[in-house]
This record gives C-alpha cells, structure tokens and sequence, in this order.
C-alpha cells in the first residue's frame, strides 16, 4: 500500500514538471520570433525614411502631437524699423570712444609728424585688420594731403582722415540685398532665395533670424529653411526666431537628414505659398573644401530646380581677423557668394576688417551685426561706419 501511494505522488510530480515545461517552450519561441520580426519592421521604417529623405520628403513645420496639450502661441513680436539702426551703432561707438578712430587722430593732429610716426599709424591700421594693402594706400594719400595742405587743426585732420577711410570701405559699392525674386514662365513673382552660409561659430543661425524680423519690418513675407539638420539645435533656434514674428519655418523631422531636401522642400512651399523670400540656413560645420563645395553644391542644383539664387550671403565674426578672411576666401571659392554678413562689429579695435574682406572677396558688405539684441542687425552703411569709427 506504501509503494502504491509514493509510485502515485511520483507520476504527479512528473506529470506537472512535463506540463510546465510545455508551456514554458512556446512562450520562449513567441519571444524570439517577435523579436525577430521586430527587427524586419525597423529595418524596413528605416529604409523608407532614407528613401523619403532622398526624394526631398520628410520635412515639415513641427506641430505638437494631436495627444499633447495644445500650448499657447507665443505674442508677435513687431521688429523696430531698420532706418536708423546704424545710427544707433555710430552713436554707441562715439560714447564709448573709437581705439582705431582715437589713435589714429591723435598722431595725424602732431605737430611734426615723423616717420616713427608714420610707423605708428601703419601699425594701427594692420591692427585693425585693414590689410596691408589697403593701408598702405590710405597713408600714402594722408602723407600727401597733410604734406600739401600744411594743416595741423583736429578738425581738418579728422575731416581728411574720413574722406580716405571712406574711400578705402568704397561707398560705390551696391550693398542691396536682392530681396525681389525673377518672374517665373507662368507669369508668376518667385520668391528670391538667399543661402546663407559660415562656419558654425560666427553667430549663423541667429543672424538667419535676425534678417528675417529685418524683412518682416520692410513688409516683406518669409519662409526660413532649416537646412542645418546637424545640429539637433540649430532647428529649435531657428523656429523659435520665426516663431516670435509669425514667419513659418520648414525643417526635418529627424537629425542628419538630407539638407538639399530641406532647401528644396523651403523653396517649393515658398513658390507655392508667393512668398517674397526664403532664407535658407546651411550647416557650418565642413571643415575642408571638398566636402564643403559637394554639400553646397547639392543644396544649390536642388534649389534651382524650383528658383533661382538671389544672394549667397557669408556670415563672418568680425573678431576673428585673419582667420575670418582664411574661411571668406574659401566660401567665396566655392559658394559663389553676393555679400558679406559682418557680425560683433559693436566694437572698432578691429573694424578694418570690413575693408579687408571686401578687397578678398570682391563683394560688399551688406549687412552688420552690432550686438545680442534681436534686432540688432542693420544694412551697413559706409558713412555711419566711419563716423562711428572716428568718434
């Protein structure tokens, strides 16, 4: 009876580690398989967004999810009119007194200038990043007139030195920005495409945002293009720019994404939309010329496809002196570029530069960057700036 009662518990012990076993086995294959065909499902989205990206799609004006709450829409802001923002710089550099403009007029106004002293006012100029050239030719003009003239009064001297500095920044120069796009075969206004292009560094993306509010206060409607989708951030920045005055933004929805397709994509919604202009922000981020003309090169013959480029401007921080002047002469290599962007131009230590890059490249100066404020950018004018250099 014993052996009969412990030969039954065994066969239920057997019975239920068999049945567990059972059940154990199919939900270990359902995870592997699951597992598995997880992996052909993302590797099919990802190859669907490569081919979306390639075919220029994949980009959109960023919208909360339907889920989410719906947030606020942020006030408009209204851009202060762009007459008089240069002003605004000339008086700030008279209160704050020019070193270039300072310098320059203490020599000059000596009673018997030597040529130590000629020495000096060469080595102010170089310091001011002038260039070499360029400042050889405005002494050798200054040597003559006050040699001729005789004049020694601070008034006349400053009144000399203006009229060879200006001549040297080159008033005649056309510093418009193209903000007028061609007419189409259908009859139809294009919108006027501006690439803008630089280094990361130099203040790019915000200098996107500034012009933007600058046309917004001219009436001017805008679309910006972000094309910069190598930094996660660059997007974000952008759209908040826009955002502040009503202006729309076309970006990816996903980093790395193709930048021509960006570009493209801010094109074809400006012409359908009659926008005035599309800004267009690039990735500064190239470090050779090679890759650098393949990128812009792309973004350009896909731009084209839809309208024609009204300006290529550069954007250069205006303290970095030579180096400025290095990354200027490849952009202008390659970029085929129409103007130059001058940002942190709200001190005068280095102020020649605008001469310098204007004589490297061939190009004006169109725009300056005279500090952080957000409308703190203004079509740079010749005369303002000489006087805001000569306090």
């Amino acid at each position: 009876m014993t052996d009969q009662l412990w030969l039954w518990i065994l066969l239920g012990v057997v019975v239920v580690v068999g049945g567990g076993a059972a059940l154990l086995v199919p939900r270990t294959r359902r995870r592997r398989t699951d597992h598995l065909v997880d992996e052909h499902v993302d590797q099919d989205i990802e190859q669907d967004v490569e081919q979306d990206v390639e075919q220029g799609a994949g980009t959109t004006t960023v919208a909360p999810p339907e889920t989410a709450v719906e947030p606020a829409p942020p006030a408009l802001e209204t851009p202060e009119p762009v007459a008089g923002r240069l002003i605004r710089l000339r008086d700030r550099l008279a209160r704050s007194g020019s070193p270039l403009g300072a310098r320059l007029l203490s020599v000059l106004s000596r009673d018997h200038l030597t040529e130590d002293d000629w020495d000096e006012l060469e080595e102010t100029l170089l310091l001011a990043d002038i260039g070499a050239g360029p400042a050889e030719e405005l002494l050798d003009a200054l040597r003559t007139r006050v040699r001729v003239l005789g004049v020694r009064d601070p008034k006349t001297v400053r009144d000399l030195l203006r009229e060879e500095l200006l001549k040297v920044v080159d008033p005649s120069l056309d510093r418009e920005v193209a903000t007028t796009g061609p007419v189409g075969d259908d009859g139809a206004r294009l919108p006027a495409v501006v690439l803008v292009v630089g280094v990361n560094g130099t203040g790019k993306t915000t200098t996107v945002g500034k012009l933007a509010r600058v046309l917004v206060a001219e009436d001017r409607s805008v679309v910006l293009g972000a094309a910069d989708t190598f930094r996660a951030a660059a997007a974000d920045q952008l759209q908040t720019w826009g955002a502040r005055v009503g202006v729309e933004t076309v970006r990816s929805d996903r980093d790395g994404a193709d930048p021509a397709a960006v570009a493209f994509d801010a094109v074809r919604r400006g012409k359908a939309e009659g926008t005035d202009v599309v800004l267009v922000d690039t990735a500064g981020r190239l470090q050779n010329k090679a890759g650098l003309m393949d990128e812009l090169g792309k973004i350009t013959r896909v731009i084209t496809r839809e309208a024609p480029l009204a300006e290529v401007l550069l954007v250069l921080d205006a303290t970095t002196g030579q180096n400025g002047l290095n990354q200027a002469r490849v952009f202008g290599e390659v970029a085929g570029v129409t103007g130059i962007v001058l940002t942190k131009l709200d001190g005068t230590a280095r102020g020649g530069i605008v001469v310098a890059v204007q004589r490297e490249l061939g190009v004006p100066v169109k725009l300056v960057g005279l500090g952080e404020g957000p409308d703190d950018l203004a079509p740079f004018d010749p005369e303002q700036f000489v006087d805001g250099l000569l306090g």
